[in-house]
Order: C-alpha cells, then sequence, then structure tokens
C-alpha cells in the first residue's frame, strides 16, 4: 500500500514537473522557432512550430540591417558594469551590518529594502531631469547609476543572509592571527560566500540585461541604447517585423538561459543557505 501511494506520488511530481517545463519552455521554444520562418508562413492562418522552409533570413535583418551587435555591446557594458559595482558595494555594506558592531542595523537593511519598493514609473521622472542636468543623458553612466540603485538593495538583502550563516568563530581566529576586518571579508567571508555571489551577481545581470524603462527613457542614440530598446525600434508605424524580433530575442535569451544552467547549483544553494541559521 505505502509502496502504490509513494508510486503515485511519484508520477504526481513528476507531472507537475512536466507542465511547469512545458509552461515555461513553450513559449520561447514558439519564439525560436519563428525565428527561422519565413515572413509569410508567420501570417498564414494555421501557425507551424516546425518551420518550413528554415530560413536565417530573420537573424542577418537583426544583426547586419538593424545593428543588433551594437545593442548587444552597450547591455554588456551597463550590464557587467552594474553586476561588478552592486557585489562590491553590496559585499561592503552587507559584511558590515553582519560582522560589525552596528548600531540599528534591522533597521538600516529596511530603510535599503524600502529603496526597491518605489514603482518604476514615479522614479524615472525625477531622475530624467537629474540626468539631465548632469549630462548623463545618453551615456553608460545614467544607466549603471541607475541600476546600481536597483540591485544594490536585493545583492546586499541576499549577502546579508547568507554572511548570518557563517560561524562567528571564523571572526575570532581570523582576530588572534592578526586579520582585520578587511583582511576577514577578502580572504575568508568572500571565499567561503561564493554560492551567494554568484547568485546575486546573476540577478543582477539579468535585472539590468533586461531593463527597458529607464534605458528608454535615458537614451535615445543607438550608440548607448541597449538591448530591450534596440528590439523596441525594429518596428515601425506600418510594420511590425515579427521575425526579426523573435531572432533578436532568442539571441539576447540564450546567454541568460546558458549562465543560469551552468550557475543552477549555486544558485539553488545561495538562495536557500541564507534562510538557514546555524
Amino acid at each position: 500500500m505505502n509502496e502504490s501511494r509513494s508510486v503515485f506520488q511519484s508520477l504526481v511530481i513528476y507531472f507537475g514537473a512536466l507542465l511547469i517545463l512545458i509552461w515555461s519552455a513553450g513559449p520561447f521554444l514558439w519564439q525560436f522557432s519563428t525565428s527561422f520562418q519565413l515572413d509569410k508562413a508567420l501570417t498564414e492562418g494555421t501557425p507551424s512550430l516546425i518551420p518550413n522552409p528554415f530560413t536565417l533570413e530573420h537573424y542577418y535583418n537583426a544583426f547586419i540591417e538593424k545593428g543588433l551587435h551594437h545593442y548587444v555591446l552597450n547591455s554588456l557594458i551597463v550590464a557587467l558594469s552594474t553586476t561588478a559595482l552592486c557585489l562590491i558595494v553590496g559585499s561592503l555594506a552587507a559584511f558590515s551590518l553582519s560582522r560589525l558592531e552596528v548600531k540599528g542595523r534591522f533597521g538600516i537593511l529596511t530603510v535599503i529594502l524600502s529603496v526597491s519598493m518605489f514603482p518604476q514609473i514615479a522614479l524615472v521622472g525625477p531622475l530624467y531631469l537629474i540626468a539631465s542636468d548632469l549630462g548623463l543623458l545618453d551615456t553608460y553612466t545614467a544607466l549603471i547609476i541607475t541600476y546600481l540603485a536597483l540591485g544594490l538593495p536585493l545583492v546586499t538583502w541576499v549577502l546579508f543572509g547568507y554572511f548570518e550563516t557563517l560561524p562567528r568563530e571564523i571572526d575570532e581566529a581570523a582576530r588572534m592571527d592578526g586579520v582585520g576586518p578587511v583582511g576577514l571579508l577578502w580572504h575568508i567571508i568572500l571565499p567561503m560566500s561564493l554560492p551567494s555571489l554568484v547568485t546575486t551577481g546573476l540577478l543582477a545581470f539579468i535585472t539590468a540585461w533586461n531593463e527597458f524603462l529607464f534605458a528608454l527613457a535615458f537614451t535615445s542614440d543607438s550608440d548607448s541604447q541597449t538591448i530591450p530598446v534596440g528590439i523596441a525600434n525594429f518596428t515601425n508605424q506600418y510594420y511590425v517585423p515579427w521575425g526579426d524580433i523573435a531572432a533578436a530575442s532568442a539571441v539576447v535569451t540564450v546567454p541568460l538561459i546558458v549562465l543560469v544552467l551552468f550557475f543552477q547549483r549555486h544558485i539553488i544553494e545561495g538562495l536557500t543557505q541564507g534562510g538557514i541559521k546555524e
């Protein structure tokens, strides 16, 4: 009886996992298929998942005619810079709040988290005026500073939770060996926190990579526009190139999927370990 119940529970779990996989991967597979189909096939009454005939025309249009590679380079510069700054500043903030004697640290954490609760549409106007007054429009700097403010609260909170799980005996042993706070962070805490660093780094990178509203407001030149804005520029008043948009979306989505799959063990450990207090 118990064995039959165990088999039934396993089947239910696998069936549920299959449904989640179809729900999550289905839209991307359809988009990927769309990128290899001719325009006339995309407007037919009966859509097809299998491209017939197969074409690379949309990838040619995206890269050669619409300059997708320029937008990819801009997004890489902005996202990598944002990720590096988030990890540097976030790790320093989380370490100070977790391992040093800071009064009202949970109040400070609450204030940090509250920054991320403001809706972006309420911030874009004032930030645009500030960026305009400082001459930062159409620059990477405006986007990096804005994305740093958006990603830093999450990075700080996740790293703080992970640092809290590390035993305090490590700090005492380091002090006995003459290691100061900076040495403790650099040589001991950060190497032990690799899963959390990978997790927060990926989250910050994906947030900067996919952000659209601020990039649209702060940039009007293709020399500084990122991928989401660049793809939006593919359309015009009378025509929407669905195949070109699907090709560009597939190109910019695949790297994120590869990164998540490659670091999935670190991501799971980094997200779950912070909730365990030793």
